[in-house]
């Protein structure tokens, strides 16, 4: 992964700005977050859970697992290589 790709920025930001951002957007982030993993690293498990958080009940689902993640890891770490 180079240091200029999109996860890797969005990693780099500070806890609590990424934290506000997970809040506000996190269903949309963290789907788009894995679809760009995807295209980064090719694991095909990443791209599919990052589709299906567009369907509203899944999107949900993710958004608190990432959320809850993001607090005790800081970072992504469920279907996300």
């Amino acid at each position: 992964m180079s240091n200029n790709s999109f996860t890797s920025q969005y990693d780099s930001l500070h806890f609590v700005l990424r934290l506000v951002i997970q809040i506000v957007l996190g269903a949309v982030v963290g789907g788009v977050y894995r679809i760009f993993r995807y295209v980064e690293n090719k694991n095909v498990t990443t791209l599919v859970v990052g589709i299906l958080t567009v369907i509203p009940p899944i999107s949900f689902i993710a958004w608190v697992v990432d959320l809850v993640t993001l607090i005790l890891n800081r970072k992504y770490t469920v279907f996300v290589d």
